[in-house]
């Protein structure tokens, strides 16, 4: 075993061009440690993976430059782009949210001036902690490949098919192991339109139920097969409600996400909001673990990618949908 771990170490070296790798290992119930080593500290880097591994009788993760990896990993998520990212370490929280209109009143001289609770300013959301993971294994022989940049297509790979689950459950999430999503009849968008087919005057009705405060960041959120046929959609006088100039919809740029439903009978094919109030909640970055041992047999090395994370829209109000009744 000692080639095999030695060996994929100089091979991560070669291929990321760093000056550095890290090595994590997490004790249960932890937060993960990182140790880093430089490209001439092999021999130290070999024997704390396995003093860990001894010690603490768990996995150690090959950090894959993990700011790397999250520059990859918010590329492929839809929602780390359009939301707000916070991070949270492991363990019950709650979040507050700031939820109200920031008005004053005037007052006549000497008038009293009523006292008003400040924490009624927000709104009170617990967050959980779901696990979303990845395992696929490679040869060695493709691992080591001189000529293939296995470092890059791994990292691609990860953010990809991890940032895609995101998206799906970000939009569709109603069960107790995955985020809640914006589709959630309880916790997701509120649904201030509904009609039988769609229609342009449905769409105007649309934008203009999100208040203005919303509606100055809003973006258009459907599929491919809702998008064209609102690229059809025409008013009395002949006028396209889709802007073919510029991709917008009254002035809003549209997202194409195919885990929205499309028009049909009881489906919300249509978002319409401030997304910055959908907030992804990182408990755990990704991180990728190299597996020698497992599949050493076989000559070959597994990868498991796993995050913790959960997600809410923290003010309802904030996206508005239309549905299609029967």
């Amino acid at each position: 075993m000692e080639m095999n771990i030695e060996g994929f170490i100089n091979a991560l070296y070669e291929k990321t061009n760093s000056g550095a790798l890290g090595v994590s290992y997490i004790k249960p119930g932890n937060a993960p440690v990182t140790k880093w080593f430089t490209s001439d500290q092999l021999d130290d880097m070999v024997a704390f993976i396995r003093k860990c591994g001894k010690q603490y009788n768990t996995y150690i993760n090959i950090n894959l430059r993990q700011n790397a990896l999250d520059t990859c990993h918010r590329g492929e998520s839809l929602f780390r782009r359009i939301g707000t990212v916070i991070t949270l370490g492991i363990g019950d929280h709650k979040i507050l949210a700031k939820d109200c209109d920031d008005l004053a009143d005037w007052y006549a001289e000497g008038e009293a001036i009523p006292i008003y609770d400040g924490i009624r300013d927000f709104t009170v959301s617990w967050i959980g902690s779901h696990k979303l993971a990845s395992f696929v294994k490679f040869d060695e022989e493709f691992v080591y490949d001189a000529v293939f940049n296995f470092r890059d297509y791994l990292l691609r790979r990860f953010a990809r098919v991890m940032g895609r689950s995101e998206e799906c459950a970000f939009i569709t999430g109603n069960t107790m192991k995955e985020p809640s999503g914006l589709l959630n009849t309880e916790a997701g968008a509120e649904v201030d339109v509904s009609t039988a087919s769609l229609s342009y005057d449905d769409v105007v009705a649309l934008f203009f139920s999100l208040e203005p405060e919303y509606r100055e960041r809003a973006m258009w959120i459907m599929n491919d097969e809702t998008a064209l046929l609102l690229r059809t959609l025409k008013d009395d006088a002949g006028n396209y409600i889709w802007n073919h100039s510029d991709g917008t919809i009254l002035g809003k740029p549209v997202i194409i996400s195919n885990f929205m439903p499309s028009a049909e009978a009881g489906a919300t094919p249509i978002l319409f909001g401030d997304y910055s109030y959908y907030w992804v909640v990182c408990r755990r970055p990704l991180g990728i673990r190299a597996l020698y041992e497992k599949f050493a047999e076989h000559d070959q090395i597994g990868y498991l990618g796993v995050e913790y994370l959960d997600g809410r829209l923290v003010r309802r109000k904030a996206v508005k949908g239309l549905k299609i009744i029967a």
